[in-house]
């Protein structure tokens, strides 16, 4: 059975830490991914003490700490065009290294670029190779994965392709933070799953309705058209042991038992299949 995590956004908003984690725990979550901002108790300014004394919180709580996300991708791509963006994005990346080896995470989640009328798809690919490539000496430095997700930039709509570019990278220290619900509008999440194999450093799960079809579509695991099933087991055949962490709105109301069911339904979405191949 693995260890099943819930993001720190998917938590009522305006919580300290010390008290989500509590709240993910009393859900029945073993693990919670924590996210980088620029301000807030996890930011760019975060000092090592402070990491240490939030890693402390959780283990009270007995919370794990594997991995650490950010949206600042998405604002400082490091396949930006312009190079003063582009280097602030190397500097968020360097940042959420130091911060996840602190907290004793060994992932950090990385959106490589996004593909605009004004970055074209060439160019940002290109620059996501070279960038990569770059961080890989500073990710083993640190002992902390670079997990490289696929969400809606308009890139790496293959997964094929997804595993072109991190073999051309070819460091140990650089795979794919996988999200099973982002590719339901444009292929098969199981299939992903196969041909990225060990490539995959972390997993997060949402839901999908195909028949909405846009981002209002997401939902929460068991709500959507994900084929739970064909993923637990692709995810047994490549031998993925670590988290599954959700990545969910939860209910709008009634938060606490929103928690609760999600935690119980990746539990029972995620034992493991008898009789399946591995």
């Amino acid at each position: 059975m693995p260890l099943i995590g819930i993001n720190a956004w998917s938590l009522p908003s305006g919580l300290p830490l010390h008290r989500a984690f509590e709240m993910a725990k009393a859900a029945g979550f073993d693990c919670v991914e924590v996210n980088l901002a620029e301000e807030g108790e996890v930011s760019l300014q975060l000092d090592e003490r402070s990491a240490r004394r939030i890693a402390e919180d959780a283990a009270r709580c007995g919370i794990k700490l594997l991995s650490l996300s950010t949206g600042l991708g998405w604002k400082y791509p490091i396949a930006a065009p312009d190079p003063t963006l582009r280097e602030k994005g190397f500097e968020v990346v360097r940042c959420q290294l130091q911060v996840a080896h602190w907290l004793g995470a060994d992932t950090a989640l990385v959106v490589p670029g996004v593909v605009t009328p004004d970055s074209p798809y060439d160019v940002v690919y290109r620059l996501t190779l070279e960038g990569l490539k770059r961080l890989a000496p500073e990710a083993e430095r640190f002992g902390v994965h670079i997990g490289v997700e696929n969400v809606w930039n308009r890139f790496l709509l293959s997964p094929l392709e997804f595993a072109q570019l991190l073999d051309t990278i070819a460091h140990p220290y650089v795979g794919a933070y996988f999200d099973v619900g982002n590719v339901l509008a444009f292929g098969y999440p199981d299939q992903w799953i196969r041909i990225l194999n060990k490539r995959i450093r972390k997993v997060h799960v949402k839901d999908f309705r195909t028949t909405i079809g846009n981002i209002n579509g997401f939902c929460n695991p068991a709500q959507g058209d994900v084929p739970w099933e064909r993923v637990g087991i692709a995810l047994q055949e490549i031998g993925y042991d670590g988290p599954i962490t959700a990545e969910v709105e939860g209910y709008r109301t009634l938060q606490t038992l929103g928690l609760k069911h999600i935690a119980e339904t990746l539990r029972l979405l995620f034992t493991p299949a008898k009789g399946a191949e591995v």
